[in-house]
């Protein structure tokens, strides 16, 4: 069996130029998307590393669409951790305080968890919450994930040998046995990470090499979770820097600005 495409690969000198450039990306991917027929923009994000990221270089490069082209975004979070808002570990909490106090997308279109409740329900809220927000998609059409890969190859709150790798009917899942702590966790589950228009996954430093060369070149029995985000009709790109992509012998295109 011929293994699956590991999608457009690209590598940067630095995490700052990859940061520049995936900021220009999801301007690019909003501005398309508001001049088509949905007229709006749905994006999927995920925390860790990217919050900083994106936080340092997304307000700048959406700025000249102005405040009426955020008016019709959608937000959504690929995964959240079952604590309070204002805990140290809450993705929504840490893109609130550093990207959303500079991004003003209405507050109504930020679909978060609810994480009063415990984390089945969490789970089932979040997932009526996107139904209500993707009206008309039969599995949430995210236009945009930005997805992370851990050094073990879990993505989202999807890890290794666990069984949420099988779940196909549920959009939304609860894990409370999160290899990594906290153990409470939603994740968006494959179904709606394959059904995206676009998934981009960011990767940086050297602690991530030898896993991305394992997804991007082995062709494993037991595929990691990333290797198995291959959406069915969208498009898969990978942003890395060159810490990250040091093992890689599959082709890539170099990005410098210098």
């Amino acid at each position: 069996m011929a293994a699956p495409a590991p999608g457009l690969i690209s590598v940067f000198s630095s995490p700052q130029e990859l940061g520049a450039a995936l900021a220009q990306l999801v301007a690019q991917r909003a501005a398309c998307c508001l001049a088509g027929a949905r007229a709006r923009f749905a994006l999927g994000l995920s925390g860790g590393s990217l919050v900083s990221m994106l936080a340092r270089e997304l307000p700048a490069a959406v700025a000249p669409a102005g405040p009426a082209s955020l008016a019709r975004w959608t937000l959504g979070f690929c995964d959240e951790r079952l604590v309070p808002f204002d805990h140290a570990e809450s993705t929504y909490g840490l893109y609130r305080t550093h990207l959303l106090s500079r991004l003003p997308i209405p507050e109504s279109q930020v679909i978060t968890i609810n994480p009063e409740l415990p984390v089945e329900e969490a789970a089932e809220d979040y997932a009526k919450k996107l139904r209500q927000a993707f009206q008309g998609d039969s599995i949430p059409v995210f236009d945009l994930l930005i997805l992370g890969v851990g050094p073990d190859g879990h993505t989202c709150s999807l890890f290794p040998d666990h069984p949420l790798l099988q779940e196909r009917e549920k959009i939304v899942a609860p894990i409370s046995d999160s290899p990594k702590p906290p153990p409470q966790r939603v994740t968006l589950t494959l179904p709606v990470l394959n059904a995206a228009r676009t998934v981009i996954f960011v990767a940086t430093g050297e602690g991530k090499a030898a896993v991305l060369k394992r997804i991007l070149e082995d062709q494993e029995e037991n595929p990691l979770p990333a290797a198995l985000v291959q959406p069915h009709t969208g498009k898969l790109c990978w942003f890395l820097d060159e810490a990250a992509a040091r093992l890689l012998t599959v082709p890539f295109e170099k990005h410098s600005t210098l």
